[in-house]
């Protein structure tokens, strides 16, 4: 929140929110003379309601107010902007404080199925290629290089639109987000279905570079739905959840291409049959998401489900830049470090689902179907712990602790990953790739829900979408980096410059300051507790002190 200017010297009208930066004082209460000692001699005398006006004088019937008002010092500013003033969704809170009325919907869960189905459609999308690349390699008579684009595409198409999507996010809403989403997953998966001819490559990168752009409004989507319309005890599940669809969107993707188009290349006309077959079967179930979207997806419930939605929406919406939010979040050095190592470890993820066929081949030669139950392997092992995880956190809120344990954890499964590759035995991989993905997966909604709290109260779409675009940056790199290194000298090489990579970003998220702003907001509204804390007049420019609720949730 930025800090107001000083020319901004405008009285808040009855009935409506605090001029930003300001908390008014009623009139009948001079600014001079709210002292500590007064406060504390008469309790009740200058203690401002949730609407900003004392409990019991005669302006917080009528809903007048004084013009006298008093500056915040920055650490506040946010707290009194953060104060719900609506007085129709009140209700009695603690110690008989006034709380907005909140709710959870049963919608809630079919909201959150449908992102989740659809995003799956546009993640199996994504590695339908590279999960059988020599097959795709031998069809369309192109490189290695070439299919591995089919992957990248994801990725490089992230990063130039991923502002536009968010501005068009926090702008024109959640819905109408949701729609472009399924719609163009929808539209490019019937574009691939003319692409079922050797001569045809360009068709079926065009399909997937639309599949590619509407994973944009996808994957910054979670934290969203899950702040929306999920309450404080249960957000960080759903949101583990909501990423869940697009890992099981991945594990679909390891498990049914090998199966659905097996490597029958002496036989052309069979193999065309069985790709078409897969493109027909995607984009029916595409339409039919897109259709479920379309009439089934709501912006947002009729009550807020926390106190820290309830806030939000109350907040005056003249307020809001998308710029300034953007410039917030680049401001914040806990969110810069998590940006760096949340994508250190996605684009590790991205490098290693999309070369594991080929690590896979080169030290198990003819074995493209385990290649596939591999990822499987690698990926729902990784739901399980995002499942875990996001229990975890909903219980004990250590998103720190949790998220460098699991970092720690990722970077010794991609250790010994590394080192028993070559050894021969496929089961073996089977359990390290399971190990791997258990911890390296179940970091990804551990980055989202962290970003949240420790950026809270910019837009969760914004902040996830920076998480995204730096989790495709380093994907790209990584990808390229490790490909080279695997087609050169061997998968050993490009694992270790991953290792590399991830030590770095465990040293990054040590340096993470924890500061729990949401749940801080949640517990201190929910306890209702008041101090006096210091503000400056404008008029004086000398400290003076104003109630305000007090957060209460201990630091971590």
């Amino acid at each position: 929140m930025a800090r107001p200017d000083d020319e901004e010297r405008v009285a808040a009208a009855p009935g409506q929110a605090p001029a930003k930066g300001y908390l008014p004082v009623p009139g009948g209460s001079p600014a001079m003379e709210m002292s500590t000692e007064s406060q504390q001699s008469e309790p009740n005398a200058c203690c401002l309601a949730l609407n900003g006006v004392p409990r019991d004088s005669p302006a917080a019937a009528s809903g007048a107010l004084g013009s006298s008002q008093i500056q915040l010092a920055p650490e506040e500013e946010t707290q009194v902007r953060l104060l719900p003033t609506d007085p129709g969704k009140e209700t009695p809170g603690a110690e008989g404080s006034l709380v907005p009325r909140t709710a959870l919907s049963a919608r809630r869960f079919v909201v959150l199925l449908i992102f989740s189905l659809y995003s799956l459609v546009n993640a199996f999308q994504w590695i339908q290629y590279s999960i059988i690349s020599n097959v795709f390699e031998g069809f369309y008579g192109v490189s290695s290089l070439h299919i591995d684009w089919l992957s990248m595409v994801y990725m490089l198409a992230y990063v130039p639109l991923i502002f536009p999507a968010t501005w068009l996010l926090d702008t024109r809403g959640l819905r109408l987000t949701a729609m472009l989403g399924s719609g163009l997953n929808c539209l490019g998966a019937w574009i691939k279905c003319g692409s079922v001819q050797q001569h045809l490559f360009w068709v079926t990168m065009l399909g997937q570079s639309l599949c590619s752009v509407a994973q944009v409004f996808i994957l910054g989507l979670p934290s969203r739905i899950a702040s929306v319309w999920f309450g404080p005890k249960e957000v960080s599940t759903a949101c583990a959840t909501a990423v869940l669809g697009n890992q099981l969107g991945t594990a679909v993707g390891f498990l049914l291409p090998p199966v659905l188009v097996p490597n029958t290349q002496n036989n052309t006309d069979l193999l065309a049959h069985n790709i078409s077959t897969m493109f027909y079967g995607t984009s029916a179930v595409a339409t039919l998401l897109f259709v479920l979207t379309v009439i089934a997806f709501k912006e947002k419930p009729d009550h807020p489900p926390s106190q820290a939605q309830a806030a939000l929406q109350d907040a005056p919406p003249g307020e809001y830049s998308y710029k300034k939010s953007i410039r917030n979040l680049f401001k914040n050095i806990p969110f810069v470090l998590l940006l760096i190592s949340y994508g250190i470890m996605t684009g590790a993820f991205y490098s290693v689902s999309t070369l594991l066929n080929q690590m896979i081949l080169t030290y198990h030669e003819g074995e493209e179907v385990n290649a596939g139950r591999i990822g499987l392997t690698l990926v729902v092992a990784g739901m399980v712990g995002s499942i875990l995880c996001g229990l975890w956190l909903d219980y004990t809120k250590t998103y720190k602790q949790t998220t460098l344990l699991v970092y720690i954890l990722s970077f010794c499964g991609m250790i010994t990953f590394t080192f028993t590759l070559h050894l021969g035995h496929i089961v073996l991989v089977f359990v390290t790739a399971g190990v791997l993905g258990f911890f390296m997966t179940g970091y990804l909604p551990l980055g989202f829900e962290f970003a949240v709290e420790i950026t809270y109260p910019e837009s969760e779409g914004t902040s996830s979408g920076l998480l995204n675009a730096a989790a495709q940056i380093f994907g790209i790199l990584f990808t390229l980096a490790q490909g080279k290194l695997t087609s050169d000298y061997s998968p050993r090489a490009g694992n270790i410059f991953l290792c590399v990579w991830m030590f770095i970003g465990i040293v990054l998220t040590a340096l993470i300051k924890s500061d729990l702003r949401r749940h801080n907001i949640n517990i201190g509204i929910t306890n209702g507790n008041i101090k006096a804390v210091p503000v400056e007049s404008p008029a004086d420019q000398e400290p003076k002190t104003a109630m305000l609720f007090e957060q209460a949730a201990p630091a971590v």
